[in-house]
């Protein structure tokens, strides 16, 4: 492949990452050097790694994509955020494709912010529209339906869209979160899995795992929709994020019982 195509593959592929806590322990031994030491001896080859969008610049460097390049800290809800941002630069035109990345890293340093023990933590998704997806015979895993980031729970399921879907087959949430909801709320028929639960904290990564579990459990060709959804009452905001089945895999409508 000559180079002018490597660059048409590759020069539209964006990448968005998802992480709060990425850099915590460059950012902290530059401020520890600084308060010891002084401003004067800093490394200024260190320095580029307390940028916040240094792990996707990375990742843009070793994989030669060349398209708009970010990074998203915005708290629980930050994994979701990042993937609503990907899907967004390919409407608007401005990538062919997107990398998302989802990554936390476990230490000492990233404890003591938190407060208790964290998660090394690392996952990415794919994010392209189908037509291309199809165009180079791959075969797509869960298409993204909706969206919303909003104050509560409530809001953020309406803005996805989550009740015009029709039923549900799993809701990845926070068992507080999903807890809250009540018995009786619609969401309480699904089946429901706490990541962080099983796994520890996630923090940015949490959303992108949400988002590559999601994709495993439609490909497995389980019924029904996927809805992740990060964020509490304790915190700032909810995110919802509404995932079905892609075309290929959807029931007709034969199949869900329903008229053509």
């Amino acid at each position: 492949m000559n180079r002018c195509a490597v660059q048409g593959v590759y020069g539209s592929t964006a990448v968005v990452v998802s992480t709060n806590l990425g850099n915590a322990d460059s950012v902290c031994e530059a401020i520890d050097t600084i308060a010891t030491a002084g401003v004067m001896c800093l490394s200024p080859l260190a320095l580029p790694q307390t940028s916040s969008n240094v792990i996707a610049g990375w990742v843009a460097i070793r994989y030669r994509l060349r398209g708009p390049n970010l990074t998203v800290c915005n708290g629980v809800t930050s994994g979701l955020d990042a993937v609503a941002w990907a899907r967004n630069l390919i409407i608007a035109g401005r990538a062919e494709a997107a990398v998302v990345v989802g990554v936390e890293p476990a230490g000492d340093v990233v404890t003591k912010v938190l407060g208790q023990q964290s998660t090394d933590a690392a996952v990415a998704v794919v994010l392209e529209p189908a037509d291309a997806a199809a165009s180079r015979g791959a075969r797509p895993r869960a298409t993204i339906t909706g969206y919303a980031r909003a104050r509560n729970l409530a809001s953020a399921l309406d803005g996805a869209g989550a009740a015009e879907e029709g039923p549900g087959g799993l809701w990845l949430a926070d068992e507080a979160e999903a807890a809250g909801a009540g018995a009786s709320h619609p969401l309480a028929a699904r089946r429901r899995i706490d990541l962080q639960s099983q796994l520890g904290p996630l923090s940015g990564a949490l959303g992108v795992l949400q988002c590559a579990a999601a994709a495993v459990y439609l490909e497995g060709g389980a019924t029904g929709n996927v809805l992740a959804t990060a964020g509490s009452p304790r915190h700032d905001a909810t995110a919802a994020l509404l995932l079905t089945p892609p075309p290929a895999l959807r029931p007709s409508t034969q199949e869900r019982g329903q008229h053509p």
